[in-house]
């Protein structure tokens, strides 16, 4: 084994270093020659590779690059590496690289230690695409972007972010993809809605999207709306936080729910569901306050599971429970809005 503890080599030296061992060592070709890495000045895999280039038969890697300081050789950019540029190292791993990302994910819960978005591999960003131009090329060709197939490293599939660097191209593929096509002038208005959202928000969803192809029918926010919001929270172990809501159909209907929680916000939601009939299934839920001071406003975000589809929805309010009170009404209004502009709505009136 030949270690590069402190991750000062370089791939040109320690590339050099396995080469004089094969050539200066008497014996060496029975010797499986083992390269160890660390990542200090960020050529952990860089110097892995250069020892497999000359020689190295083992390399000595981490999933996620987990070790000691700035960590080791990341296993699933060697992996990649030596697949991806096969004619190149003529080597093989025998690693299903399927389940990498599987692998890096359980890695991630069982340490607390997230992978950065940007990270190679398995990184959020690995296989997103939100530059207009690159978006333009992904769909006209993914290799146009992308070396190598998301699916063989367990991604599901390549993701194209809009954003504020989106074009329309992408725009009017992703609605496509959602149910929605427009004529040339209706595009326009959608696209011009697109980038003054996009503007404002780092990431725009689909349910933004369903909101702004639905706007451009004359839709308003509803058909739901919070009318009435009253809690009780508690303290010690025979509390019983408890919700009452009260909301207000378009079609005049006025319906008003209680419920029991495991919390203030749990009981709001399960209100909310009965009020509304709308049973959904809660993935994420996220509070942060937008300015300082005993008047700030707080933002929820909530993201919730619904007929297979993962829905997102957002409010503003002074009072953190009515913010998650009204996120939660956001995305349940865009359910019923999608469902009554479905072509099985359609056909059914």
């Amino acid at each position: 084994n030949v270690p590069d503890t402190v991750g000062y080599a370089v791939p040109a030296e320690y590339g050099a270093l396995f080469a004089y061992l094969r050539h200066h060592v008497r014996g060496i070709a029975r010797a499986v020659l083992s390269c160890h890495c660390h990542d200090d000045l960020g050529l952990a895999v860089a110097n892995s590779l250069a020892a497999v280039e000359n020689g190295a038969r083992q390399i000595e890697c981490t999933i996620n690059g987990i070790g000691e300081r700035a960590g080791n050789a990341a296993l699933e950019e060697v992996v990649m590496a030596l697949r991806t540029r096969a004619p190149h190292y003529r080597l093989t791993t025998g690693i299903r690289t399927r389940r990498l990302l599987p692998a890096s994910r359980q890695l991630v819960a069982l340490t607390g230690s997230p992978v950065a978005r940007n990270k190679a591999i398995v990184g959020a960003n690995a296989f997103a695409h939100e530059s207009g131009i690159h978006q333009h090329g992904m769909l006209r060709n993914r290799q146009t972007y992308e070396i190598m197939a998301p699916e063989d490293v367990g991604v599901a599939r390549s993701q194209l972010v809009l954003g504020k660097h989106s074009g329309r191209a992408a725009l009017s593929e992703r609605l496509r993809l959602l149910g929605f096509e427009f004529d040339e002038s209706a595009l326009n208005r959608v696209f011009a809605a697109f980038k003054a959202l996009a503007d404002r928000k780092k990431e725009v969803f689909d349910t933004d999207l369903e909101a702004i192809a639905l706007g451009q029918s004359g839709e308003q926010n509803g058909p739901w709306r919070l009318t009435a919001l009253q809690v009780q929270a508690g303290i010690g172990s025979d509390a019983l936080p408890s919700a009452s809501v009260r909301l207000h159909h378009a079609d005049g209907r006025a319906v008003q729910e209680a419920a029991v929680g495991d919390g203030p916000v749990h009981a709001i939601f399960l209100a909310i569901e009965r009020a509304s009939g709308c049973s959904i299934e809660l993935r994420q839920y996220q509070v942060r306050s937008l300015s300082t001071g005993e008047d700030a406003q707080a933002e929820a975000h909530v993201e919730i599971e619904c007929d297979g589809r993962q829905l997102h929805g957002r409010a503003v309010s002074t009072d953190t429970l009515e913010a998650s009170a009204l996120a939660l009404l956001d995305v349940i209004n865009r359910i019923e809005r999608r469902r009554r502009h479905s072509p099985a709505s359609e056909a059914a009136a």
